[in-house]
Parts: structure tokens; sequence; C-alpha cells
């Protein structure tokens, strides 16, 4: 909206009009908002989730401090999605087609996380939603996403046009102002399922090659692979960033962790010199997703001021469900979505522990008829629990480990 207001009055004179058109003075509005938003109005959400009663439901697992949780108010994920959906409205771009599909997967599985913990604080039946309709939601999102990325004029990537004998061409370029040549190369824009691989060299991975032997079917066929690959892609890393809101502050400060990685890499993936100096893909119109990010990043900083140890508010499925989702959709529209087990490594350790303890168990009672285990509960973060580091400690750990991670994915862009 503040960005329209510039289009509307730029015929005008009016001192500093003109800093609304910059994504950097818009992304710091979006960030310094969603903090406000968060930090003023969560604590009137607590407020009034206590007065309601709306509190978690614990199930005694003999962790200590386990049951000094009990009581403690939920669903706090609902101001997590205002926070980032009203400065969204305000400072991006809402024509641009990257910020339409993060609003509606922000809105989509918050509702779907929404409904999950109704069903089990006012219902009080404790599975929740069923699990087959949390995979459709996420399902049907992953195509929703395919869709308009293979359906939409304005989802192109910039490339460089080869000539006859494969080599890139290139094109001399007169500087009207000086009169100085360049040798630029000739691009265009052109539909792509071409995706960042980390540390190589010529780091572009086309979907298409995984159907390479359809021969020319293979080029109407990539998009199917494409649309099944980000299915499987929201689908984990949501129900993964789920798994990881066990402690207080962990699946938050993960996640803003994450954000901001992959604000950083938006940003340069939509800046055409950044991209050209990096040598790599550039995404037209993308940095404009930089707003939503700084937004995300506000919402789930701020949120911290009341889920850290101890938490005062829990995010609920509400909010843990479209975190990961958002991560996962932001990765895959910047093509960087090869380097979510990098970046989400904790995300992906926790849904991976978890997977390997269900798996041994009934392997094991099967194969010796006694049900075995190789983490003293899973997911991993209560293996700790259980091994006597406090809550606090390993969530500043994991934190630690998170930032390790971010900094290795940003290598990423340098070490091929």
């Amino acid at each position: 909206m503040v960005y329209y207001l510039y289009e509307f009055f730029k015929d005008y004179d009016i001192p500093g009009l003109g800093m609304l058109q910059y994504i950097s003075f818009r992304s710091s509005g979006a960030i310094i908002l969603s903090l406000i938003i968060t930090m003023v109005f969560g604590k009137k959400l607590i407020r009034f989730l206590q007065k309601k009663q709306i509190g978690e439901e614990i199930r005694d697992l003999g962790l200590e401090g386990q049951m000094d949780k009990k009581g403690t108010p939920t669903m706090g994920g609902i101001i997590i999605l205002f926070s980032i959906v009203v400065p969204t409205l305000l400072f991006a771009q809402l024509h641009n087609i990257y910020i339409l599909l993060m609003l509606i997967t922000t809105i989509w599985l918050g509702l779907i996380g929404f409904i999950d913990d109704y069903i089990k604080i006012f219902l009080k039946n404790k599975k929740g939603l069923a699990g087959k309709f949390k995979i459709l939601g996420q399902v049907s999102l992953g195509l929703m996403v395919a869709a308009t990325l293979f359906l939409s004029n304005e989802v192109v990537v910039r490339e460089k046009v080869l000539g006859a004998d494969g080599k890139p061409l290139k094109e001399i370029v007169i500087d009207k102002e000086t009169g100085q040549q360049a040798v630029k190369y000739v691009t265009a824009d052109v539909k792509s399922t071409k995706t960042t691989i980390p540390f190589f060299k010529l780091n572009e991975f086309d979907y298409e090659w995984l159907v390479a032997f359809m021969g020319k079917g293979a080029a109407n066929l990539k998009w199917l692979i494409y649309a099944i690959a980000i299915i499987l892609i929201i689908t984990a890393v949501s129900n993964a960033a789920n798994l990881t809101d066990g402690l207080d502050g962990l699946a938050t400060g993960t996640s803003a962790i994450s954000g901001a990685t992959l604000g950083i890499l938006a940003y340069v993936s939509g800046n055409v010199i950044y991209a050209d100096y990096l040598n790599i893909m550039y995404i037209p119109n993308i940095g404009e997703l930089t707003v939503f990010i700084s937004a995300f990043i506000g919402a789930t900083v701020g949120f911290l001021w009341y889920n850290s140890y101890p938490a005062q508010v829990f995010m609920g499925d509400t909010g843990s469900l479209a975190l990961g989702g958002i991560l996962a959709v932001f990765s895959v529209i910047i093509r960087k979505e090869i380097l979510i087990p990098l970046l989400c490594g904790i995300f992906v350790l926790e849904n991976l522990s978890v997977i390997i303890q269900v798996s041994w168990f009934k392997y094991t009672r099967y194969r010796f008829g006694e049900g075995r285990r190789v983490f003293l509960m899973s997911p991993i973060h209560h293996h700790f629990q259980k091994a006597g580091i406090p809550e606090a400690k390993i969530v500043t750990r994991f934190w630690i480990v998170g930032i390790i991670l971010a900094v290795l994915t940003i290598v990423t862009l340098k070490i091929r």
C-alpha cells in the first residue's frame, strides 16, 4: 500500500517520497512494524487467551519441568500470522505474484493449524485435525504453488542465450551518456524448472533432466516432477517445524535464523548486479520478497519476547505449520530448495530422529519381539532433555547450530 502512495504522488515534489520505491526502505518498515505489532498486541493476546482459559494440555512424559507448563496459553501463532500479513499488505507490492503466493501460503497453513488447535482445545480432542486432512491441505497448497509457477507469465528466470556453438551470445552496448562501448551477454526471460545446486561451479539443476529419457515429452512431464517435488518439500518442512516446536523458543528462533538467510538469498537473486557478480540465477521481481521475509523475521523475533524460556505463550500448530510452510515455499520460489537440508538442518534433524526412532522400534519389535530405541526419546530435543541437559541450554545450542548452518548456506554463494 505504501508503494502505491509513491506511484500516486510521484508527479508531485514531496520530500522523501522517493524512499517508498526502495525495497530496503520498505523492508525496514516491515520489520519494525512487525516487531511493534508482535510486542504490543502479544501481551494483549496472552491476557485474552488466559481469560478464555485457552491453555496447553500437557501429557506427562517424565521430562523435567514439563508439567509446569500446563495451562500456558497456546494458539499464539495468531499474532505471528497477523504480524506477517499486516506489514506485508502495507509495504509490499501487492501486484507481485511472489508476494501473493507467500500471503496465500501464510493464511492457508495458518488456517489448517488453527483448525487443528481449535479441535484440540475447544472440542477436547487431543488428536486434533486428522493427519490425512493436514496432508491434504499441504498437498493442495503445493499444487497451487506449482500451478502458479507453471502458468503465470510473471514467473521467469533470466538466462544467457546460447549460440549455435553452444556458447553464450554477446552483444556490444553503447552507453548513451558517455558513448563508451561495453560487451554484454544476450539474455532472455524464460519459463524454467531450474534450481540451484550448492558447491558446484555450474550450479544449476533442471528437473527436466529427471525425465530426459522421455524425449520430446520431457518438456511437459518436467512440470509434473517439479510439482511432486514442491509438494514433498512443503509437506516435509511444514511438519518438521511442527515437530521442532517442543521447547520454548526453539522453533521460533530457528525459523528467524532461516528466514534471515533466505532474505539475503532473495535480495541477491533479485538484484541483477549482485546476481551477475556472484554468477547466480537472476530472477526478475523476486527482490520484493525481501519485504515479506523482513515481516517474517520481525514476527518471529518479536514472538520470542514472550516465547523464550520460560514461555508465556505457545504458538501451537497455528504458528508452527505456517512457519515451516513459509520457509519451504519461499525456498522453492527463489530456486534454493536444494539448500533446505543445510539451511533448515535443525528441522531435518528433528524429522529424521522421529523417523529413525519409530522405524527402529518397529523393526526390533518384529525381529526380536521387543521394541528398542535409538534415542532416549524423540524428537531429538527431548533426547537431550532426558539426558539431563537444561531446556534453555538445549535451545541456545540448537540456535548456535542453526547460525552455523545459515553461515554455511550463505557461503555456498562463493564456494563452488
